[in-house]
């Protein structure tokens, strides 16, 4: 019986022709082909409370020479297309999933594109290439030889409680071991937090372990908690294989272990602890020879300093392969991960992993307080809480709970975090960011007081975890642990800034001024675990300081590059921003000024005593709070009221300044509030925003061009200043203007446009609308001059 393809469905097409082809030629159907399997999650979209997922990316056939050693991709159409058709596609795929050999086919034959040479070409529906021809078609484009070949087919770890790598893992444990077959010894491999990085370096580990091409292994951390995290974790296949190296030493049998976990400040000695010659490290009881293989776990940190003591391990191993794993590469003039271990073998960005499904979105709430807007200017003789003179000079973001401690300010934090628990979940894991170990006792303080009925049902409900405080530090396991409930909110400054497994928080909280995009990357990935098991499908940004305005900035999800340009052998690097938040926290108390007392001295880090000046007494009020929800390339994903008003005005208006121009003329003010509610803007609720403080026209220059907002009584006091140096009006019409400016500072600038203000307190007991009208010399020249008010007011 005639069969007419053109009537089959790509699914009969698949069944009849194209895996009848590949078993033909040696592919067996049940260990080497993979049909229609997802390889990525789907994007979690995120609307209100709710998140879908999007679907996945998957491929109509993956083809394995060996069990997650992938070779070829088979994209499948129906007969009514050519047999091309799909490539672009297909090649997509190809590049995503680090596959050579790209085919499609419509059921009459095969196209086939080598990655390797970029050329394609049409085969017969027989002729497709056995497993063994493809493999020795990559061995060929590859340089690989016998003896290199054996520790690429070197075999996963498999088994009861390991899971099967992600697509993204697989490229990148398959990219290392394939370098270091080609003898290379520093490696780089950057993945987003969250995204497992322990795994990877487990499976790692073992392929080169098992293949004897590493058979000592030294995997380096810079916490104690990721020490034990790993050892817990995957790495708890090695067994008794593996041993941690602490200061306490080497046990009797120290050196007959394979696997060595250690911290770099249990094997380095601190400036204050070594010798002249560092002889007593720890890490110098073993032969420079004595490891194959180490692994540098957050190299980023103290390992890309080519000047500190850190590095000098890894120089002592110098013979050692080396592979830096981090999710921030770190370019400074000092500091440079590239520089040691070469270009990344393999990126997984964070952008990737919110695309794929396997990293949560986000959703920032940014609030502004009146003094973190307007800066904060000491009235005149004010004194701080120990009675000391405050120095005259205004304060800005930047110095607060830093140089500067407004009580107020840290009450109002606390009181915005817990107001927002009420519409969200009380019980949502949350790290609270803070300046320094100071700051975050100030903020744990009322965070307590603001959640008291909490505290009384549990005393962990609000905890400090930062190195100068054991108690809190005993919690972080507890904290990370999906199945303890306690502690819910944490307080730190940077302890938790990296490393620690938070795979349920779900509350981010800044409230610490973090230049440094590579700490700012890395505070984000605490928050970037799915959790589905645990509701956990996205995660909130509480931003009191504009960080979240990186979200903007290219190099976000970039990586850090690192320029040198050479002038007369001298290198010029361009330098990095420095963090204005405390240096990294260590293991070493530090003495640190308490709550609400003004200190003797004791920064954060322990060097020189700084005094950090206490005021209280002063009026800090919510100034506004925008919602918005991010998608992987740092773009709004769903629209609230502010973001579809914005999206409104500048489509229509487009600059800032278009806008002002506009807004200044005589009817264009009504007008323009006029289009905007014709566009379902409630104008009520935007109003609402900001508690009535901030004018209309600032509102709304805020949410569409990001302006810097002023408070109504500021901008009324100002034009009053200017009207008082006006010698054009009377007495009475200048004490008339005066009263508008104050009813503008209550109400706004469209109460006083209109005559009918002139109906209200005070004016109606003073004088009619028909007087006024008359002082100003009539209604137009009235008019006149509310205009030339509402000049001055803008």
């Amino acid at each position: 019986m005639f069969l007419n393809k053109k009537l089959l469905t790509e699914a009969d097409i698949r069944t009849k022709f194209i895996l009848p082809a590949l078993i033909k030629t040696g592919w067996d159907s049940h260990f080497q082909i993979l049909e229609e399997k997802y390889f990525t999650a789907g994007e979690i979209k995120v609307k209100g409370k709710k998140t879908k997922r999007e679907k996945g990316k998957k491929a109509d056939y993956i083809l394995f020479y060996k069990p997650r050693l992938p070779l070829a991709i088979v994209e499948a159409k129906d007969n009514n297309f050519q047999i091309s058709d799909g490539m672009q596609q297909a090649l997509e795929y190809g590049e995503i999933l680090d596959i050579p050999f790209i085919f499609t086919s419509n059921g009459d034959g095969f196209c086939f594109h080598n990655r390797f040479t970029g050329k394609e070409k049409i085969i017969n529906l027989n002729d497709f290439p056995s497993p063994h021809q493809l493999w020795r078609l990559y061995k060929e484009h590859k340089g690989i030889g016998i003896d290199e070949e054996l520790l690429i087919l070197q075999e996963y770890h498999t088994g009861q409680g390991v899971n099967d790598p992600r697509y993204y893992q697989r490229v990148a444990i398959n990219r290392i071991i394939e370098a270091i077959a080609n003898n290379q010894k520093r490696l780089l491999l950057v993945m987003a937090t969250g995204t497992g990085k322990t795994y990877t370096a487990f499976q790692i580990i073992h392929r080169l372990w098992k293949s004897q091409k590493a058979k000592r292994i030294l995997f380096l951390a810079d916490r104690t908690s990721l020490i034990s995290q790993t050892r817990k974790g995957d790495f708890k296949h090695f067994g008794d294989k593996m041993t941690v190296v602490n200061k306490k030493g080497l046990a009797r049998d120290g050196k007959a272990h394979e696997i060595y976990l250690a911290l770099y400040q249990s094997v380095v000695n601190s400036e204050e602890e070594k010798s002249e010659e560092e002889e007593q490290s720890l890490y110098r009881q073993f032969s420079p020879e004595f490891f194959d293989l180490i692994v540098i776990d957050e190299c980023h940190r103290g390992s890309a300093n080519e000047n500190g003591s850190w590095r000098n391990i890894l120089n002592y191993f110098s013979s050692a392969t080396q592979i830096g794993m981090t999710a921030t590469p770190k370019e400074t003039k000092d500091v440079s991960s590239s520089e040691y271990f070469g270009d990344p073998i393999y990126i997984y960005s964070l952008k990737q992993g919110i695309e794929d499904g396997f990293l949560a979105p986000y959703k920032v709430f940014r609030i502004t307080t009146n003094v973190d807007m307007e800066g904060w200017r000491p009235t005149d003789g004010q004194t701080s809480t120990d009675g000391t003179l405050v120095e005259d000079k205004v304060y800005e973001s930047s110095d607060f709970d830093q140089n500067l401690v407004i009580k107020e300010r840290v009450e109002i934090v606390a009181r915005s975090i817990t107001e927002f628990f009420v519409d969200f979940d009380p019980m949502a894991k949350t790290i609270v960011f803070c300046v320094n170990q100071a700051h975050a006792e100030r903020l744990r303080l009322a965070l307590v007081n603001q959640n008291s009925d909490r505290i009384k049902v549990n005393s962990k409900y609000v905890m400090k975890i930062t190195s100068n405080d054991s108690e809190g530090k005993d919690q972080i396991d507890n904290f990370i642990d999906p199945e303890s409930a306690y502690p819910v909110i944490v307080t730190t400054s940077d302890l938790l800034s990296t490393g620690v497994d938070t795979k349920t928080v779900k509350v981010i909280v800044l409230d610490a001024n973090i230049r440094s995009m590579t700490k700012f990357k890395q505070i984000i990935g605490r928050g970037t675990r799915v959790e589905e098991d645990y509701n956990k499908m996205y995660f909130n940004i509480l931003d009191f300081r504009k960080n979240t305005n990186k979200f903007a900035d290219p190099d976000f999800d970039g990586q850090a590059v690192r320029i040198k340009e050479f002038v007369e052998g001298e290198a010029i690097v361009d330098e990095e921003e420095e963090d204005v938040t405390q240096p990294e926290e260590t293991t070493k108390p530090t003495k640190v000024e308490m709550p609400f007392e003004n200190p003797e001295g004791g920064s954060i880090g322990g060097s020189e005593p700084r005094r950090v000046v206490i005021v209280e007494g002063v009026d800090v009020s919510i100034l506004f709070q925008r919602e918005v929800v991010y998608n992987a390339n740092g773009k709004v994903m769903t629209l609230s009221l502010k973001d579809y008003t914005k999206n409104l005005l500048v489509g229509k208006y487009r600059t800032l300044n278009n806008f002002q121009q506009l807004w200044k003329g005589e009817e264009q003010k009504q007008k323009i509030l006029d289009e905007l509610q014709a566009q379902d803007v409630d104008i009520t609720e935007i109003t609402k925003l900001n508690d009535g403080e901030v004018d209309i026209f600032d509102t709304l220059c805020y949410i569409a061009f990001d302006a810097p907002l002023t408070r109504k009584e500021n901008r009324a006091k100002l034009a009053k200043e200017k009207l008082e140096s006006y010698q054009k009006y009377s007495p009475t019409c200048k004490k008339i203007l005066m009263e508008l400016l104050d009813k503008y500072a209550d109400s706004g600038v469209i109460e006083i446009l209109t005559p009918d203000v002139l109906k209200l307190e005070p004016f109606k007991n003073e004088y009619t609308p028909m007087e006024i009208f008359r002082s100003f010399g009539g209604y137009d020249e009235y008019q006149k001059a509310v205009q030339e008010l509402v000049g001055m007011i803008y």
